[in-house]
């Protein structure tokens, strides 16, 4: 089974340039989107990846999606099935609107649930719902962003090594960092990833370059 998690696929989208070079295209068996924000929910990249590929996204978001032929849309708390995976939303502390002129929408995480149970945290911050998911195999945790601070509804270092404590992982990925750029910007921070790693003692944290893979043993 092989999930995409907003996928973003192209050199420049808007203000922001990509550091390192996209990943080929794959056959998918489906996308999963956290929020509306366009560097989540890119159209060009899910074009990439197919009209027919299966969206699951936010309640909200069809009118957005209406290009693509099989979109699911998905509140906090609901699971659906995808072969044979059981896919659940979960809340998100994130504004998740289509700036800047887009209606509120929430934002979403989402709980994976095959052989192994992976949450993939979108963009958020920590709240205490987190403590309810746990325990996890997998927590794919945000760590920073694209500017040289993050803000409110944003994970950095800190705020994300709490989260373990809340999610209670056998490994975490930390995500959402050295990828993408302000155009005309030094390199991206390299170094969010080192310091979460300092401060998250009670999980096993695995830095992965961007396009580099990871194989676990199922649970």
């Amino acid at each position: 089974m092989r999930l995409v998690t907003d996928p973003l696929l192209r050199r420049r989208v808007a203000h922001l340039v990509r550091d390192t070079e996209p990943p080929a295209v794959r056959t998918v068996d489906a996308v999963l989107l956290s929020h509306l924000h366009f560097d989540h929910l890119d159209l060009p990249s899910l074009e990439a990846l197919g009209r027919s590929t299966p969206i699951v996204a936010p309640r909200g978001s069809r009118r957005l999606l209406r290009r693509f032929a099989d979109v699911t849309e998905i509140a906090v708390g609901e699971t659906i099935g995808i072969g044979g995976v059981g896919i659940t939303a979960t809340p998100a502390a994130h504004d998740g609107r289509r700036w800047p002129i887009g209606r509120p929408l929430d934002a979403l995480g989402y709980v994976i649930e095959g052989s192994s149970r992976v949450y993939f945290a979108g963009d958020t911050d920590l709240f205490p719902g987190m403590a309810e998911l746990a325990p996890v195999d997998v927590a794919l945790l945000p760590v920073w962003g694209w500017g040289r601070t993050v803000g409110h509804g944003h994970l950095d270092p800190p705020r994300a090594s709490a989260a373990v404590g809340l999610l209670r992982p056998r490994v975490v990925v930390p995500i959402h960092w050295g990828t993408y750029r302000i155009a005309g910007a030094r390199r991206p921070d390299r170094s969010p990833p080192e310091r979460f790693r300092g401060l998250a003692l009670d999980a096993e944290v695995r830095i992965l370059a961007p396009g580099e893979s990871l194989a676990l043993p199922v649970s």
